[in-house]
């Protein structure tokens, strides 16, 4: 008599349950949308590698720190090429109907975006590379928090999970750097420098927050023509009183003046895809794939400023990567303001479009069935 299978007629039955599981967990993880999403968020990233790899260069090499003055050239860009398309457009979308209705809302929201670029670079001078890559993470939190109140976004428990995978890549890339000797400056007031990362981390926020609700519900032109018009004004104003005498002892060639043009046309490519990326998918989303950036810098730097290399940079990437596919792979949903007579949860999502398309689909089907 044969003898029996040890693990039983239900062996392969159990087997075919979870390559189904498996095969449906990375048709969701893996979809074109948010592979797609990656893809953009990573563009980011490189933009803003780009402006720190550039920034690096003319404080290093140069002896030149204008922070201002770089944020300045960005806000330029902006006006003459977004805020004069405003100017030109008829209706209730013309620049002069715009400022007549929201211009103190407008003025406001240039403030902290200028202040949030200019409180994270002056931080370097104070704390110590760690903190402000560390506690640049506390603006995640804090957008959260704000979509929520503001933009009546609504989270999923995988959603936290999701943002604290990408955290915890953060903190391996912290330690990375520590281990590869880069964190040697302990920095000339590291309290003052620390407040200064949450100050501006939380500015960011405020400012991303605003951008989302601004791109979703009026438009892209519309934010970044505001932005470049009181962006323009803010940063003059700052730069003539907190940076002329670091303007005027530049010894200008053409080598400082093409830094300031390659950083200048990296933030303006930030700016102008950031609102396209965030109308898309969210601005929590977009700021868990730009954590990226200091990986690419640091890549960069390995050639550029010789930077030493470790393998935990390689499992940072992969953890942040990780976390951002998480939190993309659900979408969140959107609930009503108290006040409106809409049901208070809805099925419409803030993040990922092609998801809430291919979940309503489905739902479709099920119904049919």
């Amino acid at each position: 008599m044969e003898a029996a299978s040890p693990a039983g007629p239900g062996a392969p039955g159990a087997a075919s349950a979870l390559g189904s599981l498996l095969r449906g967990l990375r048709g969701r993880l893996f979809t074109w949308d948010i592979l797609k999403t990656i893809a953009l968020g990573q563009m980011l990233s490189l933009c803003i590698c780009g402006t720190a790899i550039t920034s690096q260069y003319l404080a290093e090499k140069y002896k030149v720190n204008a922070p201002m003055l770089q944020s300045f050239i960005n806000y330029c860009l902006l006006f003459l090429f977004y805020t004069v398309m405003l100017a030109f457009q008829s209706g209730g979308d013309n620049l002069l109907c715009i400022l007549k209705r929201k211009w103190w809302k407008y003025i406001l929201l240039g403030l902290a975006d200028v202040e949030a670029n200019y409180l994270i670079v002056r931080a370097y001078q104070y704390t110590t590379l760690t903190s402000v890559q560390l506690l640049d993470c506390f603006g995640i939190p804090v957008l959260m928090a704000l979509s929520w109140f503001i933009l009546y976004a609504r989270y999923r428990v995988i959603h936290f999970i999701a943002v604290a995978v990408c955290l915890l890549g953060v903190g391996t890339m912290v330690g990375a750097d520590i281990l590869a000797g880069r964190e040697d400056n302990s920095g000339s007031d590291v309290l003052i420098g620390d407040i200064l990362v949450l100050l501006g981390a939380s500015l960011y926020a405020v400012s991303n927050v605003c951008e989302e609700y601004v791109v979703k519900k009026l438009s892209r032109q519309e934010f970044l023509g505001m932005v470049g018009l009181f962006g323009t004004l803010i940063s003059a104003i700052q730069l003539l009183i907190v940076e002329y005498k670091d303007i005027a002892s530049i010894q200008w060639d053409w080598k400082i003046a093409l830094l300031f043009v390659a950083f200048a046309l990296c933030m303006f490519c930030l700016y102008s895809f950031m609102p396209l990326v965030i109308k898309v998918t969210s601005a929590t989303s977009v700021n868990l794939g730009i954590l990226t950036a200091d990986l690419y810098s640091l890549f960069f730097g390995l050639f550029l400023f010789g930077y030493k290399f470790s393998g935990l940079y390689i499992l940072s990437f992969t953890i942040i990567m990780l976390g951002f596919i998480l939190y993309c792979s659900t979408p969140t949903r959107t609930a009503e303001p108290a006040e409106s007579s809409v049901p208070p949860i809805t099925s419409i999502g803030i993040d990922n479009l092609g998801l809430k398309l291919e979940e309503t689909l489905q739902e479709i089907h099920s119904a049919a069935l």
